[in-house]
């Protein structure tokens, strides 16, 4: 049997210990990961592109533990009613090859994107940030809003979205989660958002090179959260940001973010600093408060990996139903797979006098 983590499950699990400390235990996984990045074995995700959305598997080893996750990007499901993203994952015993658990991770995906950037942004951003600004506030919204208000401290919120009925949407739910000390701000436009702000996270869905940030909107000191640019040909910076002289650059993992991130506008060249590098404190997240950080964020497979780790202990430890499915067979003789149907001769017969 394989332990199961279903969409229910994960409910249960974020209503009992609350969303903003379930995040923060997730970005000490995840910290915890990185810092031992060099057990792990490593790659880009596999994609699949087609005309309307991708679908990736993202694999991540630290020679005990496997885990693989599939997931999908669709921009224009919402208008069939349906999720831009789906995820579901899987973590595996190495020395048996034998799966341990069978999770989703479409809400999990959300919550761990939203502990990385928290994660990045406490060794990025400068100390006395207290005024984000959130372009895009569609389904990533509300998980970057609970993780930096907890994490950061952030106190002023500057909301703008192409889409007035997702800013609508956002409004309500922080509305109804009624976070402390924290002023929600509705913009007219992402200039107007965006000035004044000690941090601005950009999280768009469409899969094209958009510009959503230009030079001009960029101040001294400001760090971006950039989460939205995370394919081939889906950039969310305009690519004279990334080349100002005042501009640090951190990524996940520096071959896949070549491919998918905001530095796919540049040269292979260009330097930049992996997260995993910052957290063990080998390289600068911030050099002096007027520098200009950005964390190109597409998310990689470590904190996937992260993820499932502490959801299975979660799953296993806390109260609620602990899930099993029949996902393997189990055998008195692992080299008879065919005894399992052999058990079954009514079925064998049925089948032979259907042939006849």
């Amino acid at each position: 049997m394989v332990d199961f983590i279903g969409v229910s499950r994960v409910r249960e699990l974020l209503a009992r210990r609350g969303t903003a400390r379930f995040i923060e235990e997730l970005a000490a996984e995840i910290e915890a990961d990185f810092l031992r990045w060099d057990t792990f074995e490593k790659s880009p995700r596999h994609a699949t592109h087609s005309s309307v959305g991708v679908i990736e598997l993202m694999p991540a080893s630290d020679g005990r533990l496997y885990a693989f996750k599939y997931v999908n990007g669709h921009p224009q499901n919402t208008q069939a009613g349906l999720l831009t993203v789906t995820a579901f994952g899987v973590l595996a015993d190495v020395q048996t090859g034998y799966p341990l658990l069978l999770s989703e991770l479409t809400l999990t995906t959300a919550l761990r994107t939203a502990a990385t950037s928290a994660l990045a942004a406490q060794r990025m951003a400068r100390r006395d940030s207290r005024v984000m600004a959130l372009i895009g506030n569609g389904a990533q919204a509300e998980f970057q809003t609970i993780a930096f208000h907890h994490l950061l401290g952030i106190r002023e919120l500057r909301l703008y979205d192409t889409d007035p009925a997702a800013t609508d949407k956002l409004e309500r739910n922080l509305a109804a989660l009624d976070l402390p000390h924290l002023d929600v701000v509705r913009c007219a436009s992402t200039a107007a958002a965006v000035a004044g702000a000690d941090i601005v996270t950009t999280a768009t869905a469409d899969k094209r090179n958009a510009t959503i940030l230009t030079p001009e909107m960029i101040a001294p000191g400001m760090h971006l959260n950039a989460v939205g640019g995370d394919c081939p040909g889906k950039t969310e910076l305009h690519r004279d940001i990334l080349l100002r002289g005042d501009v640090r650059v951190v990524v996940e993992y520096e071959p896949q973010s070549r491919v998918e991130g905001e530095i796919q506008q540049l040269d292979p060249g260009y330097a930049v600093t992996e997260l995993a590098a910052v957290l063990a404190g080998r390289a600068a997240g911030r050099a002096q408060p007027r520098e200009v950080t950005v964390f190109d964020s597409v998310g990689f497979a470590l904190e996937d990996f992260s993820a499932l780790r502490y959801l299975r202990r979660l799953h296993q430890q806390e109260r609620g139903a602990h899930a099993q499915i029949d996902l393997l067979p189990e055998l008195a003789d692992p080299k008879d797979l065919f005894g399992l149907l052999a058990a079954q001769p009514h079925t064998l017969r049925r089948t032979a006098g259907e042939a006849a």
